[in-house]
């Protein structure tokens, strides 16, 4: 068992060498194509360099074979290889590549290319159909820089940090809980050495909770643990908070601070008694935004999912707290995702289990009606643009992993080669987020609902302020002093009666000043009156979307090979998030061809299907590879016989068979089955092609 277990790690070794020397490679011959148009080198130099560059994935599969046939397992240098030639892929048919990249790059920014933004448009377009349209949301849109007072009220200025760790001899930045991470992770893997059964528990118990540990506990960890800095293996700092918000200046002076927006979410809460109004006063209702957020992350090393300039889609449903039924829970209630609950988190085997979210409804795992119906919906928009339902669970909070104030919180993960990513938050974030605003601005954030009943006597709290004692004592903020203590809701009532009550300092506080008020400055009593209805602030049921993890997940479960010729990769990308719906090929580089391709895209577009032509002199079975590789479902030849009896044919990408159809039709079927249509259902109406066009 030694011998093996040494020849495994042997073979790793190597494979972890072949892999750097494949991307090495890689990065010279795009360095040299990009000589040769600058006239700086030549073509022969480019050929030989790309020869090299397949003798060296040709090692790198052999290694790979041999490893995993060896240890029977995938490494996490299998990840990183398949992560390798996913990303290389990706940059080189530019769905993103690095920003500012001819001076160097910046780590954590991204530009997307041509098939990169249609592909996220298309995502995001998506997005709003099934949430927005569907769900009757509110849509707005506010700007990305926010005066410092919206984010202090909301927390963010105090406690939006992260807690990094630098190498105490260079200096650089990591992310603590990333460091401990990757750590027990090599640990479960048997490096440096294999784990007995009871230390495998321990490091599986820790990695469960990494992100609840405080500074002490994750310091104390890195230190159990002997974690050093990464690359350099010096020691490292005690842990300490960095907040990640980009500090700015608003105005030609500069004197008022502003920051970049962390998330979308505060633009709507700001704007909550506007879109009440908009709605009609009524509740529940939705508001969503898309758009751009910012965070100044440490040390940002995992290309999409962790970057300093991404893409939110975020919602607010607000509802009444003491009614969170959802009166369309019942179209999710059979569903059956993964539910990973904070039982199954701290069990023994630590799997998620496939649930029907009706039942963990009743049975109290999910906190509620609304909550369930959110992670419905979730599920079935990530299945729908791609993302492997064996691949995506739900993951509840653990208790002491929420915010105090939370009722319930539950992420949407995807399995990827980096591991589990959080892709989704879904939370029950009661009235936190109005209740902080609403004490910050001073403004009633309340809503107003009638008793279903009729009106009804109840007794209230009124508020008896002493204006000509509040006028003498602060004179020109009076006013508003008063006008704040009349407005106070019934919760902030009763507080400030019992603190009177016993002789306790209260205050008023506007503008960031503390007012303090005494009993001769106001009265507080319970009076009984005829209501017709309550005001209450509402509660908030919040799913956050990151728009970049999703895709770069979804470019993972998406990626395949051809199972003749391993070196043809392609994307199966749903038709509705394709960047590019067809592609039309004159099968030859002739006028008559060229001309009824170019009336046949046109016939497409006019339907709405984003269409490419391809006349190139490459074999057709070259172009087919070629689109095949940006992940088009469907290909369209003009052949010989299009040009006898106007018939075409069309090719599906994940089976590569071809049926042939009038061009009088491809308008109207092309569409159907970028809604659903079934290529089996094709084959059985229209005759099979039968072609050698997907030879090399």
């Amino acid at each position: 068992m030694a011998s093996t277990s040494v020849d495994s790690q042997s073979l790793e070794h190597d494979l972890t060498l072949a892999q750097a020397a494949v991307t090495k490679q890689g990065d010279e011959v795009r360095a040299l194509k990009a000589s040769v148009k600058e006239g700086k080198a030549e073509k022969a130099q480019v050929d030989a360099a790309i020869e090299q560059l397949k003798q060296l994935k040709a090692s790198l599969d052999l290694k790979q074979k041999e490893f995993q046939s060896s240890s029977g397992k995938t490494s996490s240098t299998n990840r990183e290889a398949f992560r390798a030639v996913v990303g290389e892929a990706l940059q080189r048919r530019l769905f993103y590549i690095p920003s500012f990249q001819i001076y160097g790059s910046v780590a954590g920014f991204y530009d997307y290319g041509p098939p990169g933004c249609a592909l996220k448009q298309n995502i995001t377009q998506c997005w709003r159909q099934h949430f927005i349209l569907e769900e009757s949301m509110l849509e707005v849109e506010c700007p990305a820089v926010t005066p410092e007072v919206v984010l202090k009220a909301s927390g963010h200025v105090d406690r939006f940090t992260d807690l990094m760790v630098t190498d105490v001899v260079t200096g650089d930045c990591h992310r603590a809980d990333h460091l401990l991470e990757a750590a027990l992770q090599s640990l479960l893997e048997g490096k440096p050495k294999p784990l007995s059964s009871e230390e495998k528990q321990e490091v599986h118990n820790v990695l469960a909770t990494v992100e609840e540990l405080t500074g002490e506990q994750l310091g104390d960890a890195l230190q159990k643990y002997g974690v050093q800095a990464p690359e350099t293996g010096n020691d490292i700092s005690r842990p300490f908070p960095f907040n990640l918000m980009f500090r700015t200046s608003i105005g030609p002076r500069g004197d008022q601070v502003g920051y970049l927006r962390p998330e979308t979410a505060q633009g709507i809460f700001v704007n909550f008694k506007q879109l009440l109004y908009y709605n009609g006063g009524k509740l529940p209702f939705a508001a969503a935004q898309i758009g751009q957020s910012f965070r100044n992350e440490i040390a940002p090393r995992a290309g999409l999912l962790r970057v300093r300039e991404f893409t939110q889609a975020e919602i607010e449903h607000f509802c009444n707290p003491d009614a969170k039924d959802h009166p369309k829970f019942q179209s999710v209630a059979q569903e059956q995702p993964l539910l990973f609950s904070r039982e199954l988190q701290m069990s023994a085997e630590k799997l998620p289990q496939a649930m029907r979210l009706g039942d963990a409804v009743s049975q109290g795992i999910i906190a509620n009606q609304t909550l369930a119906y959110f992670i419905g919906r979730t599920y079935l928009f990530l299945k729908r643009i791609g993302i492997d339902p064996k691949r995506l669970r739900f993951r509840q909070h653990l208790a002491n992993e929420m915010a105090h104030y939370a009722e319930d919180c539950w992420d949407a993960e995807v399995e990827c080669s980096y591991g589990w990513i959080e892709c989704v938050g879904l939370a029950d974030r009661s009235a936190f987020d109005l209740r902080a605003h609403a004490a910050k601005s001073k403004q009633d954030m309340s809503a107003y609902e009638p008793f279903p009943e009729g009106p009804r006597m109840a007794d209230v709290l009124v508020v008896a302020a002493d204006k000509r004692e509040i006028g003498k004592t602060y004179k020109r903020d009076a006013k508003a002093i008063t006008e704040a203590l009349e407005s106070l809701s019934e919760e902030d009532k009763a507080c400030m009666q019992a603190d009177l009550a016993a002789g306790k300092a209260c205050k008023v506080t506007l503008a960031d000043i503390d007012y303090p008020i005494n009993t001769s400055m106001v009265q507080i009593k319970q009076e009984r009156k005829k209501l017709s209805g309550r005001s209450f602030i509402p509660s908030v049921i919040e799913p956050s979307f990151g728009v970049g993890r999703i895709i770069y997940c979804m470019f993972e479960h998406c990626f395949d090979t051809r199972k003749e010729d391993e070196k043809r990769t392609f994307f199966h990308f749903t038709p509705v998030v394709a960047p590019v719906k067809a592609t039309v090929f004159p099968l030859l580089q002739k006028p008559a061809f060229i001309e009824k391709a170019q009336s046949v895209a046109a016939l497409l577009t006019s339907a709405g299907l984003s269409t490419i032509i391809d006349s190139s002199a490459a074999s057709i079975g070259k172009r087919y590879a070629r689109t095949d590789e940006i992940g088009v479902p469907y290909a369209v030849t003009i052949d010989h016989q299009t040009l006898e009896d106007s018939t075409v044919t069309v090719r599906d990408r994940d089976s590569t068979t071809q049926v042939r159809i009038s061009i009088t039709n491809v308008k109207q079927v092309l569409p159907d089955l970028m809604e659903g249509r079934t290529w089996a259902s094709m084959q059985q109406e229209y005759p099979v092609h039968a072609s050698a066009g997907d030879e090399k």
